[in-house]
């Protein structure tokens, strides 16, 4: 099929690409701001995708400009949804891309999709706004949402931890400051989520939300851990105060059985697999 993806040449993008064309399908992006409607519009009219992937976003928890969140996350998603619903009458998947950040501080078990949300910051929050936005559209619509969890890979932005852990020690630096070490995540290997990605827009569960995610969990001490063990030597690990989030999400462990469900056996490689692959690989 004629796949849309918006934010086609971001991180996650150009993973999506290179699966879906992988697949036999075509793949085209979006080159227009979403918070334009009349560009949207305009764009979707002429593309007339059959599958969409809406990745664009601004996905940094620590974003400075609060209202850009909610700009792009929740109204540009919706000038997509209008402009699909008008103009592409042959759409079979919309897949929607939210956070398994709006499970919040929820520690206590295992989080499948039936765990009630609680964001604990503005990201989470547009993300959560935009998911009851796009409930509005269901019935006009074939919208799945996915709620990954952390995940990495080459090419992410060093605003990120695990590519800002990997290139300290690609560098051979001697020291790093990071915030909170006992933070717990569940990370993903980027070839995982496109995989998941690809194979949800083919079977198009229509009205199913469905975490992306590998069912382990690491504090940064073990990512640290695993990177010193790469690399062969251990760095100093300076605590910052100034990077320590009042609002940090302390941990998420999610649970992948409805993805499996819907799309078959899937899994993401070990977490040092996707470590060693960032350190060993050319550029970050």
């Amino acid at each position: 099929m004629r796949v849309l993806i918006t934010g086609l040449n971001g991180f996650t993008g150009r993973y999506v690409r290179q699966e879906l064309q992988g697949h036999g399908h075509e793949v085209v992006g979006l080159a227009v701001d979403l918070t334009n409607p009349e560009a949207v519009a305009k764009e979707v009219q002429n593309l007339r995708p059959e599958g969409v992937i809406h990745l664009a976003g601004v996905s940094f928890v620590g974003h400075d400009d609060i209202n850009a969140l909610y700009r792009v996350n929740l109204i540009g998603t919706r000038n997509l949804l209008d402009a699909l619903n008008k103009h592409a009458t042959n759409v079979q998947c919309v897949l929607l891309a939210s956070s398994a950040n709006i499970y919040g501080n929820a520690t206590e078990g295992v989080i499948d999709e039936s765990t009630i949300p609680a964001p604990a910051n503005d990201y989470a929050v547009s993300k959560l706004a935009m998911e009851y936005m796009a409930r509005l559209w269901f019935d006009r619509l074939p919208i799945v949402i996915t709620r990954p969890f952390n995940y990495t890979g080459v090419g992410q932005s060093d605003s990120f931890l695990l590519p800002k852990i990997v290139g300290h020690f690609k560098r051979n630096e001697r020291q790093i400051e990071l915030g909170n070490l006992d933070v717990f995540r569940d990370f993903c290997d980027v070839r995982a989520v496109a995989n998941a990605y690809r194979r949800l827009v083919e079977v198009y569960p229509t009205g199913q939300t469905v975490n992306v995610c590998s069912g382990r969990s690491h504090s940064l001490r073990e990512v640290i851990e695993i990177v010193e063990a790469v690399a062969g030597y251990q760095i100093v690990v300076k605590v910052n105060p100034s990077f320590v989030r009042a609002n940090e999400v302390r941990s998420l462990l999610g649970s992948a059985d409805r993805l499996r469900n819907v799309i078959g056996a899937w899994d993401s490689p070990s977490l040092r697999e996707t470590l060693e692959w960032m350190y060993r690989s050319a550029s970050l």
